[in-house]
């Protein structure tokens, strides 16, 4: 457990050094310059794969859409999150509920199937 929490810290650390020594977090003109350098050595690949697939890739949307999608569902999540807040009691009894019924049917006796209506009056004598 530990060696597994040092191996992920030294990657984050690891990942975190390397981008700032690439110019991921200076001054915009570092980061466009990093920007055009990706795209510039990206683009042949990405040509000769664009001509391998049998479809046309569709274009990336808009900033404004990405925007809009971006708050709409950080906005849905903060909704679903305040809507299981409020629901939490409810599943709670719900829940202990079920567990009261399991125990409840755990604790009465088997019922007898077969046999006779008096071998069963006797075995709860």
């Amino acid at each position: 457990m530990v060696f597994g929490l040092l191996v992920r810290g030294g990657l984050v650390a690891g990942t975190v050094y390397y981008t700032r020594k690439a110019g991921v977090w200076g001054n915009p003109e570092e980061t466009d310059k990093l920007l055009n350098d990706v795209k510039g050595q990206l683009c042949p690949y990405v040509q000769k794969a664009k001509k391998q697939l049998p479809f046309e890739v569709p274009k990336l949307p808009q900033a404004g859409e990405v925007r809009f999608l971006v708050k709409h569902y950080y906005n849905e999540g903060v909704k679903s999150s305040f809507r299981f807040i409020h629901m939490l009691p409810c599943y709670a009894g719900r829940g202990l509920k079920k567990v009261k019924d399991t125990f409840e049917d755990f604790a009465k006796s088997p019922a007898i199937t077969g046999g006779s209506e008096k071998a069963a009056a006797a075995a709860t004598k």
